[in-house]
């Protein structure tokens, strides 16, 4: 990957709706080539997918919450089950298993406090292979960004 290559990427990744041509003349390319990169860093999967990113807080989706997830005990079905538990919620809308002082670290968006709530005391808890939940709350998204640097 060349430079106009990471110039196509972070073109893409501020406004993947731009056609090839805007994005040619942005990188001084002519179109085909800009064309034939596009379809090469797609087809070496670098762009997983495109998507339209929503404004949380103007669907409602208010409160975010980071869970510091132990389970009881490292056993490899207990991390893959919990794993396989966590992609079916939508609440969910990050998983990582970490090194520390916790296993997982989960970020969790619903509408408030309240669904916060019934989603740890009607799904999340319930698993079996969770020792303990810590939960931190957002007081403010400082920066909040979908932009990698290339």
């Amino acid at each position: 990957m060349d430079h106009i290559d990471k110039r196509i990427l972070m073109e893409l990744q501020t406004n993947a709706k731009q056609n090839i041509k805007e994005i040619a003349s942005k990188v001084g390319l002519s179109v085909t080539p800009t064309y034939e990169r596009v379809k090469k860093i797609e087809q070496a999967k670098i762009i997983k997918s495109y998507v339209a990113l929503l404004d949380r807080e103007k669907i409602g989706k208010k409160f975010i919450a980071y869970c510091q997830i132990t389970l009881i005990r490292h056993h490899k079905d207990l991390l893959d089950g919990f794993k396989l538990h966590t992609l079916q919620y939508p609440e969910i809308m990050e998983c990582h298993h970490i090194s520390g002082n916790f296993d997982f670290l989960l970020k969790i968006v619903v509408d408030d406090i309240t669904q916060y709530q019934q989603f740890i005391n009607e799904k999340l808890s319930l698993l079996d292979s969770i020792s303990t939940i810590n939960s931190s709350f957002v007081m403010e998204s400082v920066k909040d960004s979908t932009v990698f640097q290339v």
